[in-house]
């Protein structure tokens, strides 16, 4: 049998390892430089949990789990033979892959709101999973890099994400990086404005689109989905807004003034903007987007989406504030908000622009030749002490040829190759050389702690 993984999948060597390690450390050390705290959920959690919070389209992208045992001794032969899956799929799995860590999240503060301090301001770094079409950047099994507070409906919470955004993708010197913003009030107001209103769901997730399927696309599927050909030329200005931050929402105030909660929209957006005009970003920029809609049903704020005009592969970044997720829960009035980092489309960006530096992959600083037992033993004793000041040393495990080892060295990038046969042992001295000059030299170990413990 030829070996495989399933698509949408992969396997991940040591310097690929090294590399997302360096992404996940960045963007950890910024989450706790802005108070935020970790947590884990469970990989599967109840499907009760899960289902009906992601939409219709999202549901269906949810990896269920079949029951242990007999699966199938709930589902009478009726039910099988219609192939009535909304009757079947709650009989045979109870469990489901995590879809985000948004969702898991609220179910762990609503489970632990007795022990938490509100506002509370946690991060996540865990994988989750997604029965989607595997291509270029999307994949089944991905990470999230999340950071939600909830028990506050603060608008400066909105303007501390943004930043943290710029300081990420500073410290990983990702220039060209857009923060996309949008409220759904104004995308509530606009419904409102086209009639639409009982449409609500439908409107979002067609406009969502607009980046894959363009605006023809939009407007065919909202055609589909019963909007008038009035309603949609109404909604013709708002795919042609231009200008600055301030001056859509100016349009969209004048746009929208029939509409309470669309104005309400509008004003919690310039608040947001204004103050971030005042802070100042470091290397992103701030892109007010009128038609950025993110079709999941909980977000009932802000939005965020983060692109990169560096590479086209959709988002890197999004999130938004959800002003009753945990109510689904059963606790009511607990407003959040939340960003989460996409893993592993910032990995693929910061490769094809060879952002990593070369220190990123720690490869071993120094290879000890084994010549035999005895100097094998002779070996291990400095390695022992080098290990103890951090040294990443190793000794090449069998007495094999030179020439094998001295290669097993250059293919694994050694610096620097450690000789300790008999001659060296009975003075007390090491041979050194320096894979990458060539250089030798002999030395004590003192001399060796010195040489290796460098950073050169």
């Amino acid at each position: 049998m030829k070996p495989s993984i399933p698509k949408g999948t992969r396997d991940f060597s040591s310097s690929e390892i090294a590399k997302r390690r360096f992404i996940f450390e960045t963007i950890q050390e910024v989450f706790e430089c802005y108070g935020f705290e970790p947590i884990e959920t469970p990989s599967f959690e109840n499907s009760s949990t899960l289902m009906g919070k992601y939409g219709e389209e999202g549901d269906r992208l949810i990896f269920k789990i079949l029951n242990s045992g007999n699966y199938l001794q709930k589902v009478t032969d009726e039910a099988l033979g219609k192939k009535d899956l909304n009757q079947i799929t709650p009989k045979i799995s109870e469990k489901a892959l995590r879809y985000d860590l948004t969702v898991p999240f609220a179910r762990y503060v609503v489970q632990h709101q007795n022990e938490l301090v509100f506002p509370f301001k946690r991060y996540q770094i865990q994988p989750v999973w997604r029965a989607d079409r595997p291509q270029k950047g999307r994949f089944r099994e991905f990470y999230q890099c999340d950071a939600d507070v909830v028990g506050s409906d603060s608008l400066w919470q909105e303007v501390e994400f943004v930043s943290l955004y710029d300081a990420v993708f500073s410290k990983l010197r990702l220039d060209g990086v857009a923060i996309r913003i949008n409220n759904r009030k104004i995308l509530t107001g606009i419904a409102e404005l086209i009639g639409a209103e009982d449409k609500l769901i439908d409107f979002t997730v067609a406009l969502d689109k607009l980046d894959k399927i363009g605006r023809e696309g939009v407007l065919n599927e909202m055609r589909s989905k019963g909007l008038s050909e009035e309603a949609l030329t109404e909604l013709e200005p708002v795919f042609d807004l231009k200008g600055t931050n301030l001056e859509q929402l100016q349009a969209m105030e004048s746009m929208l003034q029939d509409s309470e909660t669309g104005m309400k929209g509008v004003e919690e957006l310039r608040f947001v903007v204004e103050k971030l005009e005042e802070l100042k970003l470091d290397s992103a920029r701030l892109e007010l987007d009128i038609t950025l809609a993110r079709g999941l049903n909980y977000y009932t704020g802000a939005i965020f989406e983060v692109q990169t005009d560096k590479m086209k592969l959709g988002s890197i970044g999004g999130g938004g504030r959800y002003d009753d997720l945990t109510g689904i829960f059963g606790l009511k009035g607990m407003s959040g908000i939340g960003i989460s980092f996409g893993l592993d489309r910032i990995y693929m960006v910061l490769e094809e622009l060879g952002l990593f530096g070369e220190d990123v992959v720690k490869k071993p600083k120094a290879l000890f030749v084994n010549f035999g037992e005895k100097e094998a033993l002779y070996a291990l004793k400095a390695i022992q002490a080098l290990r103890r000041d951090g040294v990443r040393a190793e000794l090449y495990p069998s007495s094999a040829k030179m020439k094998k080892q001295m290669n097993y060295a250059d293919k694994r990038e050694i610096h620097f190759v450690v000789l300790a046969g008999e001659e060296e042992m009975n003075t007390g001295k090491f041979g050194v050389k320096n894979m990458r000059t060539g250089d030798q030299q002999n030395c004590n170990q003192e001399e060796l702690m010195r040489l290796l413990g460098s950073k050169d």
